[in-house]
């Protein structure tokens, strides 16, 4: 195994992930996904704290990017709309070209409890970040509050729906037909 071949932690991230839809997230260990990906486990470790993280890693850059979009919202816009343009932005940048990767994370992800909590979990980080970017922007409570849990739960709508088998459109598509239907559904109630 070549301990400096570059490129480690994105094959490792393929390794788990085939791994994980071959023989199930439970049943793959740490030592096979680094002899998957060619390194030792000390690699592995080196990158990811467990094999969880393998399928996490890269939540707290998209929570940075969000928090920056909504921060950087032109003041005009009201709260729900600047998360809508957060996630529409962020869906472009980070998801449009992961659409099978994202499908194969999320179909391991609903087969562990375990996951689904660590998913339930970023989502509430994100969720708290997104409010405290809403009150760096003046949005009073509980208007901060519930803009941020708006959003999130758009993103999750949106995204069960664009993981899903045959689903075309885009995530930003999604994002925002998912942003309209909360307006539609808000203003009939």
């Amino acid at each position: 195994m070549s301990r400096w071949e570059p490129g480690a932690r994105g094959r490792l991230g393929s390794a788990a992930l085939e791994l994980f839809t071959e023989q199930g997230y439970e049943r793959t260990t740490v030592a096979e996904i680094a002899a998957r990906a060619g390194v030792t486990e000390r690699t592995f470790f080196r990158y990811f704290a467990d094999k969880r993280e393998v399928l996490f890693a890269g939540g707290h850059e998209l929570e940075e990017l969000l928090v920056g979009l909504v921060a950087g919202a032109p003041d005009s816009a009201a709260p729900l709309d600047a998360i809508a343009g957060a996630l529409e932005q962020a869906a472009a940048e980070v998801f449009d070209e992961r659409q099978f990767f994202a499908r194969q994370r999320q179909s391991v992800i609903n087969s562990s409890p375990d996951l689904r909590e660590r998913e339930l979990l970023k989502l509430a980080a994100l969720t708290a970040a997104l409010a405290e970017a809403l009150r760096g922007r003046g949005t009073a409570e509980p208007s901060a509050s519930l803009a941020a849990e708006s959003g999130v739960a758009v993103f999750k709508t949106a995204f069960a729906r664009w993981v899903a088998e045959g689903e075309t459109r885009s995530l930003g598509e999604l994002i925002t037909a998912t942003f309209a239907d909360l307006k539609a559904l808000v203003a009939v109630a």
